[in-house]
């Protein structure tokens, strides 16, 4: 019955009222962060977007020569032309996002306000190149076949999670 009755006078040391301490967070500057990573090579591989870009060329060279293959009339046909446009719907609007930030990149006062502006811009133009292309191809090119362009154009898409492995 004893163990019910609350015992008076156990307060902590610590005033409940105070705020805990703040954690010291220590923040490295661009020479130690080089330095760690060279350090440890394997484990932080920088990874270039451009290759990225060259695996959906080389993905869009694989779906043009397997529709190429599959498609009828067999050789280069329209199932071939609608993949290659499939392909480039997706590595341009790519290639332009990633040539914004290299600009972003080479201007003389890099901030993070600076970079995020560009990152934004970049992901727009990106947006709007997209659009415009599946407009204009949709509008401008009879007969497209949708099938490959569509399934050429998410294989494209689905390169960026290749990154994952090559690290």
């Amino acid at each position: 019955m004893a163990k019910l009755i609350p015992q008076k006078n156990r307060f902590s040391e610590a005033n409940e009222w105070d705020e805990p301490e703040e954690e010291v967070i220590r923040v490295y500057s661009k020479e130690e962060i080089v330095a760690l990573q060279q350090s440890n090579a394997t484990k932080y591989r920088a990874l270039s977007p451009w290759k990225i870009i060259l695996a959906q060329v080389l993905i869009t060279a694989i779906s043009m020569l397997f529709w190429s293959i599959f498609g009828e009339p067999v050789g280069v046909s329209l199932y071939t032309q609608s993949a290659f446009l499939g392909g480039l719907i997706s590595v341009l609007p790519s290639a332009l996002f990633l040539t914004r930030l290299e600009l972003a990149k080479k201007t003389q006062i890099l901030n993070p306000g600076n970079y995020l502006a560009a990152l934004v811009s970049g992901e727009f133009i990106k947006i709007v190149t997209t659009l415009m292309l599946f407009i204009g191809i949709a509008y401008l090119i009879p007969g497209v076949h949708w099938v490959p362009l569509l399934v050429t154009y998410v294989l494209a898409l689905k390169c960026v999670w290749l990154a994952w492995f090559w690290r």
